[in-house]
């Protein structure tokens, strides 16, 4: 099993198996979600599809930031700690990196999987079992490389296993950077990234969960996430 990380969905190829990491925030609140009892999470690339796809669907709720500010109108931001308990059976969810990032990832992997430190071992170990080819995609921010992606991925690759790319290594000795991955995600923060301390916090902690949200098809240009 060959293991990859691309540290920018612009860098990501077609691979049996990819996983994909937006760890502040939006994997670790689609993790969250469908841990709560979402039945499913809608990821949308842009807001007017979003808003779009709510007027058409049933027990919805709507939910998505830019730039780490809710958008107007929406009924929640992108805090997984929003989602604590489902509010409809179905998440709608746009983010400026994390939701694009698994729209790419559906059209270029078998299976796509989504990937936090909340459900650290339980992905990689899903993806393990298959026994095919890996690759961890970090959504990075505006297409640019992300140091806390980067950290999860490598966190996620050293799980793997298997024979490790040089861009793999890399992100794996990141990883090992760190003494805690509360410090592995601050790192790279902006100022803007500094008002969701408190989710910094919540998006730290490890193998909370047994989730694995995985990609089953697309919703017009929405990719629909389950969790079991």
């Amino acid at each position: 099993m060959r293991v990859h990380v691309a540290f920018t969905p612009a860098e990501a190829a077609r691979v049996p198996t990819g996983i994909v990491v937006d760890v502040l925030r939006a994997t670790s609140t689609i993790v969250q979600a469908l841990e709560s009892g979402y039945e499913r999470v809608l990821c949308c690339a842009e807001v007017e599809e979003a808003r779009a796809l709510r007027e058409e669907t049933q027990d919805a709720v709507l939910a998505g930031e830019r730039r780490a500010v809710r958008i107007e109108s929406f009924d929640f931001g992108n805090s997984p700690q929003d989602f604590l308990e489902p509010k409809a059976a179905t998440l709608i969810l746009t983010t400026t990196n994390g939701t694009r990032a698994i729209v790419e990832a559906a059209a270029d992997c078998d299976v796509v999987l989504v990937g936090s430190l909340l459900n650290l071992e339980a992905v990689a170990s899903r993806a393990r079992e298959r026994g095919e080819d890996v690759e961890v995609v970090c959504a990075g921010v505006a297409g640019e490389f992300a140091l806390d992606d980067a950290y999860c991925a490598g966190r996620i690759a050293e799980l793997l296993g298997g024979k490790r790319t040089d861009a793999a290594e890399a992100a794996v000795r990141i990883a090992r950077s760190f003494p805690t991955a509360e410090e592995g995600l601050r790192t790279s923060l902006n100022p803007v990234d500094r008002s969701i301390e408190d989710d910094i916090v919540w998006c730290a902690r490890e193998n909370m969960v047994d989730v694995v949200p995985r990609f089953t098809s697309m919703r017009g240009s929405a990719a629909e996430i389950v969790g079991r």
